[in-house]
């Protein structure tokens, strides 16, 4: 839910663009700073094991699941949870500034309903939980004696808090503990250890390490250590995770959730809350797919913390999304069904045809998401799409920052969440659906796919996200180096070439920044552009009606060349307007029912360049502005003859006539 900040664009952070090396430079492939390259991070997982009788195979599993292994650079995730074994530390919650969501932006996205979204109620907005699960820092400093400092920022202190909370828990349910003991017996601990406050949230984590230990794991960490679980049977005894005492979600049959995933039912209102039949909220009554084809699932981060976005979500005058999910474990909460319309993503044509699920997370704070989110969204997501026939690319499950603006207008105020740290090449991988090269240099297409170990641009104003930074604005500080989905793209093939320009954030055509909610010259992992010219190491590709340089070397490509769909204009067409919706013609409107005005975007597609091909969609427009459906056409999709292609046009998806353009096969007319 992110907010655009336009005034944050302005020239004060003009200074920050100049032109960073895509990674960091030379030494970009070298450990994250603020880590300790030092030491063998294999053998401090074995000494921890060792040293509190926890199997090893236990502590690396359960590590997995929190991190990956990674250090994150002593940074604290959403949860506040430092290193690889993610210890939590609820004070640190709590210094992380929740952001006014959906600011900026009208979630709805409606022209003929214009969305007023009322003063958020309820809890204090910057006061984060302290439950148990949030503060493992201290219990891990009482048991191994180690200080917050070294247990945060030191990933052999961190390890060994993590493995003698395993023991500790592991005795409280009166297993016994011995580095020689049957991995399987500490279920209950390693559930305990996911800070779950249901029963099946904890064993759905619990499940994923099992999981992990049976098929193995190798990989190299982002401080540069060469960590390998090894594969081996287990039977876990999933019986003792009752042990634990934990309560039982509210999931009654209507949940649309995974068997194995930890979901309950908590309920966005549809209420009238005033005396009109507008009056109501929070999001609109449908049958989907049946009456309309769902086409999109929409990734968002909430910018808050869960509790207080579960506040809002209840609340019949705010928003509603179909789904949330709890950073520290995974946890899913579904508010919306997913027949019915989100006011989620800033746009009614993608709100009609999407489903949205906001993520625990601060786009732009330096925090990271945890592991254990990103396996319980890519289930749920994996589950949606092979339930409603989505296509599992990024076509398809898009961030809330590739929502296309409605109007030209509209598209300074568009949310840029999940925003550029959100790892889109791991998260296709959980989705069982990973970037593959599929096409040569002379294909025509590019899907970019940067190597997160290294890829750390250089973003600044990540202190900077409250919506009282003050103005003029001070200069903006670096964000931590961490890696990134992102490439930022450049208007010549220079690291010291400006950044392009998006003329919906500035108008004045000034080049884009490294700021990092400025997202307007960059392109995001998954996402597949034509490419428009080749020169040495870098790669220009067509993006808001110009090239668009990337750095691309053979030796550490940042892309995968690829095959597909492009279009270009129709010949004798000198430029053809680019659309953020894909409505119908005037004549398809029933009497009575408000013409939805076919309104260009300020950007145009110029004949000679080529655009990636998303879908072929009819023109649709979903008709619902009362409470009780009372109004004409209500509930009812609109139809009419225009098609539309959705195409890759910019950071953002965006939608051209079909009757403009000639569609190709990519590899047609590619640069030679």
């Amino acid at each position: 839910m992110s907010r655009s900040r336009r005034a944050l664009l302005a020239a004060a952070v003009v200074t920050a663009t100049a032109a960073v090396p895509l990674t960091g430079g030379p030494a970009g492939a070298a450990p994250l700073a603020g880590t300790d390259p030092t030491g063998d991070r294999q053998q401090q997982y074995a000494a921890a094991a060792a040293e509190y009788g926890v199997p090893e195979s236990v502590l690396l599993g359960v590590s997995y699941l929190e991190s990956r292994w990674d250090t994150h650079a002593g940074t604290p995730s959403t949860s506040g949870g430092y290193g690889p074994l993610h210890l939590t530390d609820a004070a640190d919650v709590a210094s992380l500034t929740p952001g006014h969501v959906h600011q900026g932006e009208d979630p709805r996205g409606d022209t003929s309903r214009p969305l007023t979204v009322a003063a958020p109620r309820g809890a204090d907005p910057s006061a984060a939980p302290a439950s148990a699960a949030l503060q493992t820092l201290q219990a891990a400093a009482a048991l191994t004696g180690a200080d917050a400092a070294a247990l945060r920022t030191d990933p052999a202190a961190n390890i060994r808090g993590g493995a003698a909370l395993l023991a500790s828990y592991q005795k409280q349910l009166g297993g016994a503990v011995g580095a020689k003991t049957d991995p399987g017996t500490w279920y209950g601990a390693v559930a305990r250890y996911s800070g779950a406050d249901t029963e099946e949230t904890a064993s759905a984590f619990a499940d994923e390490v099992y999981d992990q230990i049976r098929a193995g794991a190798s990989r190299r960490t982002d401080d540069g250590h060469q960590v390998t679980l090894t594969a081996r049977p287990v039977t876990a005894r999933a019986d003792t995770v009752h042990r634990l005492g934990l309560r039982k979600s509210q999931r009654p049959d209507e949940v649309e959730c995974p068997v194995r995933l930890g979901c309950e039912w908590i309920p966005a209102p549809y209420e009238q809350y005033g005396p009109g039949a507008g009056d109501y909220g929070n999001h609109d009554l449908a049958n989907r797919p049946a009456q309309q084809k769902i086409e999109y699932i929409v990734i968002h981060d909430t910018e808050e913390y869960y509790g207080r976005t579960l506040d809002l979500v209840q609340q019949a005058d705010y928003l509603g999304w179909h789904y949330t999910l709890r950073s520290v474990d995974g946890h899913v909460a579904q508010h919306v069904k997913t027949k019915d319309v989100g006011w989620q993503a800033g746009n009614w044509y993608v709100n009609a045809k999407s489903i949205g699920i906001e993520h625990e997370g601060f786009a732009g704070q330096g925090t990271w998401y945890t592991e254990a989110m990103y396996r319980s969204s890519a289930k749920l997501v994996r589950y949606l799409a092979l339930k409603l026939g989505i296509p599992l690319d990024r076509q398809h499950i898009i961030g809330h920052d590739n929502v296309p603006g409605t109007v030209a207008s509209t598209v300074a105020g568009m949310h840029w969440d999940p925003g550029p740290y959100w790892d889109w090449s791991h998260y296709f991988d959980l989705l069982k659906a990973p970037f593959r090269t599929t096409g040569t240099i002379r294909s025509g297409l590019v899907t970019i796919d940067p190597d997160l170990a290294v890829n750390r641009p250089a973003f600044v104003g990540c202190n900077q996200q409250p919506p009282d930074v003050p103005d003029p604005l001070p200069p903006a500080e670096p964000c931590p180096l961490r890696g990134s989905s992102a490439v930022v793209l450049h208007s010549a093939p220079s690291h010291d070439a400006p950044l392009v320009n998006d003329l919906g954030l500035r108008p004045d055509g000034s080049p884009n920044t490294m700021y990092i909610s400025d997202h307007g010259a960059r392109a995001s992992a998954g996402q597949k552009y034509a490419v428009a010219e080749v020169r040495g190491d870098w790669t220009a590709i067509w993006y808001l009606g110009q090239k668009a340089w990337f750095h691309n070397p053979a030796s550490a490509p940042t892309a995968k060349w690829a095959t597909g769909f492009v279009v270009t204009p129709k010949p004798g067409k000198v430029t053809i307007p680019v659309y953020g919706r894909a409505y119908p013609e005037q004549a398809a409107y029933p009497a009575g029912v408000p013409y939805q005005t076919i309104s260009p975007l300020q950007y145009t597609l110029a004949a000679g360049q080529r655009y990636a091909v998303g879908d072929v969609l009819p023109s649709e427009y979903y008709q619902a502005s009362t409470f009780d459906g009372s109004a004409p056409g209500d509930w009812t999709v609109i139809r009419g003859d225009l098609r539309y292609v959705q195409i890759q046009f910019g950071h953002r998806i965006m939608y051209v006539n079909l009757d403009d353009v000639l569609l190709l096969p990519s590899a047609v007319g590619a640069p030679r």
